[in-house]
C-alpha cells in the first residue's frame, strides 16, 4: 500500500496541548483517528510525528490528502 485510505472527508477538529508530541496517522486506518495506533505497519507509510509549540484548537486533515500534513488544507472539498 502506497497510498493512504481517506479516514473520512472532513478535518478533525481537536484541541492541541504546547508542548507535547503527537503522531497524525497518515494512512488513514488507525483506529483512533486522528492519531496514528500503529496500523500503518507493513504499509510502508509513517505516521507525522510533531511537537506542538502552543495550546491552541486545530483541523487535522481526515481525508489523509493534505499538502499541509498534518493540518487541513481543505484538498477534501474536492474529493
Amino acid at each position: 500500500m502506497t497510498d493512504p485510505v481517506p479516514a473520512q472527508k472532513e478535518p478533525y477538529n481537536v484541541a492541541l496541548e504546547a508542548g507535547k508530541s503527537y503522531a497524525w496517522c497518515a494512512c488513514g486506518l488507525s483506529q483512533s483517528q486522528p492519531y496514528c495506533d500503529g496500523s500503518h505497519k507493513g504499509t510502508g507509510l509513517t505516521p507525522v510525528v510533531f511537537k506542538q509549540e502552543e495550546s491552541e484548537e486545530a483541523w487535522l486533515c481526515g481525508c489523509k490528502a493534505t499538502k499541509d500534513q498534518p493540518f487541513c488544507d481543505g484538498t477534501h472539498n474536492s474529493l
